[in-house]
């Protein structure tokens, strides 16, 4: 039976070999998240958020609204018109659609037409919470993009009901249509705010080295 190196040491004093214990090295000493991982981390998010938001971008107005027109006699979709629409506008769009176009364009603002605002709204939350430090401008920017997310949503829904009615209504005609417009400038607000923000950002850290 081995002795324990209490037991060598009292048989041989000094001279006893006493075998060395090391304790096992660390797995991985490196797990800890660093500030330039974390920003790197969320630069990838970033990316892969834009180009999201790109495409569905591209799908839905360039694309999908753009191809409906052959369901409307070539009048194009009520959420494609950035300076909005008239009930005259609209009733040609409602004598020249019928329930099966109807529920195409439903079925477009329930799929491209609610992911492109979530999506293009996390990335620009992302964008800017990580360029913007002042915590002020930072929760009017959210607001700003807070606004753009809403005012489509509702839109979808606006213009989905407007054109389920029988004959054009004005009152209906009028929110669809400043929703619409809201959505528009909006996107165009929250695009410049974001670029700036990044520019600005660019400019104090080339400054500050």
């Amino acid at each position: 039976m081995a002795k324990t190196p209490a037991q060598r040491i009292k048989k041989h004093g000094s001279k006893a070999v006493v075998p060395q214990h090391h304790l096992p090295p660390v797995v991985n000493p490196t797990t800890a998240r660093t500030p330039e991982k974390a920003e790197s981390n969320s630069n990838l998010i970033l990316v892969l958020g834009v180009v999201a938001s790109l495409f569905l971008f591209w799908y839905l107005h360039l694309l999908t609204l753009d191809q409906l027109r052959q369901l409307s006699g070539g009048l194009a979709m009520p959420d494609s018109l950035v300076g909005g629409f008239d009930p005259g506008y609209i009733g040609q769009l409602q004598a020249a659609m019928d329930d099966d176009a109807r529920g195409q364009l439903n079925y477009v603002h329930k799929t491209a037409g609610t992911l492109f605002p979530l999506i293009f709204g996390f990335t620009w939350l992302l964008l800017i919470g990580t360029n913007v430090a002042r915590r002020a401008a930072r929760w009017t920017l959210w607001a700003l993009l807070l606004l753009f997310v809403v005012a489509r949503l509702w839109g979808n829904v606006a213009i989905d009901g407007m054109l389920a009615a029988g004959a054009p209504d004005a009152g209906q005609v009028a929110v669809a249509s400043g929703l619409t417009v809201a959505g528009w400038v909006l996107l165009v607000l929250c695009l410049l705010t974001g670029a700036a923000a990044v520019v600005l950002k660019a400019r104090k850290a080339k400054t500050a080295t």
